[in-house]
């Protein structure tokens, strides 16, 4: 099984892993918006790092929730 397949099968019967999916998203798209500025703030250049940050722990949870899940 594909790690595609997998996270939809999650995404439909795990509550956590829907909430970190849902939670990426939103970041994911805060982070669009703000990439389409052509100058940050300050305190956006912050909030990008730390979006980016949140981002990518929320996606670590969610692989070793795909990994636990294939074992």
């Amino acid at each position: 099984m594909e790690n595609r397949d997998i996270s939809q099968i999650l995404y439909e019967q795990n509550q956590e892993y829907r909430s970190l999916f849902d939670e990426h998203r939103s970041l994911e798209s805060r982070l669009i918006e703000l990439s389409s500025h052509r100058y940050l703030s300050d305190n956006e250049q912050i909030e990008e790092v730390t979006l980016k940050k949140k981002k990518l722990a929320l996606k670590d949870k969610m692989q070793e929730l795909l990994r636990s899940f294939k074992s």
